[in-house]
């Protein structure tokens, strides 16, 4: 069967990140994309110069859509921008597929530095889609705000992991690309496990996009029956392949190479 699943976020006219990378990536292992376009940027390697809110009503419809038509496996969430918005993106998954495993990328920057996220909205999404998140998918900066914790240390995360599934989110995996080191480090907690999962940097401008592909490739795991160990695992590995194979594309952060479906990388 194949895999569906539904992302909720905002569209990236410069193809590199947001509903646009999650649709390639889903698409790219094998999975089946569908969408709920909360927002249009005007968005480049540069920076996003412009963002236009959807209507929430019109947000929940376009979930109600598809949910009855076509079926959910997985929801994967990113760019919400207000507590409006997240509050009816909340309501529509209660109503419409409250059993299905939802992947929170708590999308709150831009790689360029633009806020995606109000401040008033970040309690919300906390209480209302991160508590019930199956997979939480915050970078460092993100845990920070989300646990109350300050993350200089690498010994601080697991507690910042323990607080979010204190909150109530399942398993948690906190990034630690924004560090200064050699090496990538990010950790994963589920209800049974911590796995440190650790790389060498790549020194590259071309990693616009690497959360919201991450997100997307794990919820593509987790729709075909994957473990969440083994679904981090595989996304990881495409997400730096796809870094490693990137186009070198604009002037600033460039788009990874969302095709790089060979060998471990396909479903």
């Amino acid at each position: 069967m194949t895999a569906r699943v539904l992302i909720v976020a905002g569209s990236d006219s410069g193809g590199g990140a947001g509903i646009q990378a999650d649709i390639k990536t889903v698409m790219a292992l094998q999975g089946y994309a569908m969408t709920a376009i909360t927002a249009l940027t005007a968005q480049d390697t540069t920076g996003v110069h412009g963002i236009v809110p959807v209507d929430p009503g019109f947000i929940r419809q376009q979930i109600s859509a598809v949910a009855r038509d076509i079926g959910v496996d997985v929801v994967k969430t990113g760019m919400l921008g207000d507590r409006a918005t997240i509050e009816a993106v909340a309501g529509a998954l209660e109503a419409e597929c409250p059993d299905a495993p939802l992947v929170v990328d708590p999308v709150m920057v831009a790689k360029g530095g633009a806020r995606l996220l109000d401040d008033a909205a970040v309690g919300s999404l906390s209480t209302r889609l991160a508590a019930r998140a199956t997979l939480l998918t915050p970078n460092l900066p993100e845990a920070e705000v989300l646990s109350g914790l300050a993350l200089e240390h690498e010994e601080s995360r697991d507690a910042a992991a323990a607080r979010l599934r204190d909150m109530g989110a399942g398993s948690v995996l906190i990034k630690g690309g924004h560090t200064a080191s050699d090496r990538v480090r990010d950790l994963l907690v589920t209800p049974d496990e911590r796995h440190v999962l650790e790389g060498a940097r790549l020194h590259t401008r071309n990693r616009h996009g690497t959360g919201c592909t991450l997100a997307s490739a794990c919820a593509t795991g987790l729709a075909q029956g994957r473990g969440m160990a083994e679904a981090v695992a595989r996304a990881r590995a495409y997400v730096r392949r796809a870094m490693e194979t990137a186009p070198d594309l604009g002037h600033g952060h460039g788009p990874l190479n969302h095709g790089c479906t060979v060998g471990p990388f396909e479903a």
